[in-house]
């Protein structure tokens, strides 16, 4: 069965806790979302409560993916550019599936949702996202129409002699 996806959804006590389980799951499953494992739910918490603020500030949009039992399964974050030359564009961040749901094309489904979310937006002409350089998530957004525009040698830190790459892609929706 296929995710459901909300964009925008109400922000309640549910969609807090599903998206901070969520975050904790995908990291302890080793995802590439800004936590090295392992993590709880409070530890991923204030970093959610950031992209509360910039949701509430509206800087950031949720793409919120349910599956058929209605949690959260799957998330991404779009987020308005500021600098004034670049608001045609916007970034997508913590991109999500939970691990029990990968392998049935949900990521896929996810990225579509979002692109298509974009699309809705006033003025925006692109998505551009980084990802972790040796994760296979650069063959991932390849295989969802997204360019590699650059890389950054070493630029995220992941462990002391663990550097790596940081991956610039970019998605024209046009």
């Amino acid at each position: 069965m296929a995710l459901t996806f909300e964009f925008d959804p109400a922000f309640d006590r549910s969609v807090r806790d599903g998206v901070a389980t969520l975050w904790a799951d995908v990291s302890n499953a080793g995802g590439a979302v800004g936590f090295v494992p392992p993590v709880t739910a409070d530890d991923v918490r204030p970093e959610l409560v950031k992209h509360l603020v910039a949701m509430a500030e509206g800087r950031t949009r949720l793409l919120v993916g349910y599956d058929e039992e209605g949690a959260v399964a799957a998330t991404a974050f779009l987020a308005h550019n500021t600098h004034r030359l670049m608001t045609h564009w916007l970034w997508i961040y913590t991109v999500m599936v939970h691990p029990r749901h990968q392998g049935r094309g949900y990521g896929r489904d996810l990225m579509a949702a979002a692109a298509d979310a974009a699309r809705t937006i006033d003025g925006i002409e692109a998505i551009r996202l980084t990802c972790r350089g040796g994760t296979g998530a650069d063959r991932f957004y390849g295989a969802c129409g997204y360019k590699e525009v650059g890389r950054v040698p070493g630029a995220i830190r992941v462990a002391e002699g663990d550097d790596r790459e940081d991956v610039i892609m970019l998605l024209p929706l046009g």
